[in-house]
């Protein structure tokens, strides 16, 4: 695996080898990131369920400003670090081993806004409505902010829920389809 475009274009990224995490492909990570940038102005992002950090670490490399990863997984956490070491990111970075749904409670009791959320959960083990809510109660999205959900090609995720509005689904590969949602939170605190 290696960053694909940006200021560490070609950087190997090291990646978990346990059948707990399952990195996303480099096609899979281009098409995604060809479809909300693909390049950044700044900003900040959460990358929950981050296995080794592959999509927050292409994120900084397209120009994004700050990055929370998130990973429960020991071995993910100690490979994120190593990875984010290698490239002299630390400053751009925080790295968390907890669960999403503490990490996203944490944020918001720190005042964190997001830009953007990866999301990658295990395929078929957590809900995503779970986590939208989640990230809308702990009022850490920015207004506009999109949240990236890559997921298995045969889980439906829905058009739009109260909170968020599909903007597009792309990226369908033999196992993986990427589905990205936009917040608008005017009038959603009614």
């Amino acid at each position: 695996m290696r960053v694909i475009s940006g200021k560490y274009k070609s950087h190997p990224i090291k990646t978990v080898s346990n059948k707990k995490t399952r990195p996303t492909s480099d096609k899979v990570k281009e098409a995604l990131f060809h479809s909300i940038g693909p390049y950044f102005q700044g900003g900040t992002a959460l990358d929950l369920f981050a296995g080794s950090g592959a999509l927050g670490i292409e994120a900084l490399s397209r120009g994004m400003d700050h990055v929370i990863f998130v990973d429960k997984d020991y071995q993910a956490n100690k490979l994120i670090k190593e990875n984010i070491r290698q490239l002299k990111l630390t400053e751009q970075c925080e790295i968390y081993r907890t669960d999403a749904f503490r990490a996203i409670k944490a944020a918001g009791k720190r005042d964190k806004k997001f830009d953007y959320v990866f999301l990658d959960p295990p395929y078929g083990k957590i809900s995503f409505d779970d986590i939208f809510e989640n990230l809308h109660d702990a009022k850490v999205l920015a207004d506009n902010a999109l949240i990236v959900c890559e997921h298995n090609q045969d889980e439906v995720l829905p058009e739009s829920t109260r909170l968020f509005l599909k903007e597009k689904q792309s990226s369908k590969t033999s196992l993986t389809s990427i589905t990205i949602y936009r917040y608008y939170q005017r009038g959603n605190d009614k």
